[in-house]
């Protein structure tokens, strides 16, 4: 565990001594108040659905930018080499370099809580659906962090990683929109997917051990093709 968070804490430190996720940060949460607050004012209702909504395509944007260089930026730069050398198991390595980009994500998501403040103070706000949604959402960061991570170690470029985190996240995050055009006997399996489908459960204030499951499958399904990815190159 203390080689773990010592990788976690080395990776934490990389995105916060370079702009990256500062920048990444402010476009995040500058285009969530605009798009929230562009149509918050129309239905005249205290509620925090309208900016949840936006959270499975902008997290599915947002993630793949910051899981880019976790492993395909080690190999251009040649340090990759160093890590393998070093007394961790590809195990620890995985779960260090997941760990920081899940906070990372958390971190960057954590401003949003100013629109919670801002629409509780217009009208009266249910703490249920929030609390409930931001569960939710950090569930949704970590899944989307874990696709990251495995494009990132299947990639030998920042490029072609961000590329294919992208095609994975936005895949989970749309599928479901596309449920009319298929057949009707894998509609369930395709519904089930998606993560749209079950992250809307918790922005209506149920915490279903379905969607829990879910998430939490869908973490350590990446993070399991991650770890055997890695071997492989040992």
């Amino acid at each position: 565990m203390r080689e773990t968070l010592a990788l976690t804490r080395r990776e934490l430190a990389a995105y916060f001594q370079s702009p990256i996720a500062y920048v990444v940060g402010v476009v995040f949460l500058g285009t969530t108040a605009a798009l929230f607050f562009s149509t918050f004012f129309l239905f005249d209702r205290a509620e925090m659905r309208g900016f949840f909504s936006l959270l499975p395509l902008l997290l599915a944007l947002l993630m793949p930018a910051l899981a880019m260089r976790l492993i395909a930026e080690e190999r251009r730069r040649g340090t990759w080499e160093v890590i393998s050398t070093l007394p961790l198991t590809t195990v620890q390595i995985v779960a260090g370099k997941f760990l920081a980009l899940w906070l990372t994500g958390l971190f960057l998501l954590a401003p949003t809580l100013i629109f919670a403040i801002t629409v509780g103070a217009m009208g009266r706000l249910d703490p249920g659906p929030v609390v409930a949604g931001y569960l939710g959402a950090a569930l949704l960061t970590g899944a989307y962090a874990a696709a990251g991570l495995f494009a990132s170690a299947v990639a030998r470029s920042e490029t072609v990683a961000l590329i294919l985190a992208l095609v994975i996240c936005l895949v989970l995050a749309l599928i479901d929109g596309f449920l009319v055009l298929m057949p009707t006997a894998v509609v369930p399996l395709v519904e089930y997917l998606s993560t749209s489908g079950h992250f809307s459960s918790f922005t209506r204030g149920v915490v279903d051990s379905r969607s829990l499951v879910y998430f939490l499958s869908v973490m350590g399904f990446f993070l399991i093709l991650t770890n055997h990815r890695l071997k492989r190159e040992q």
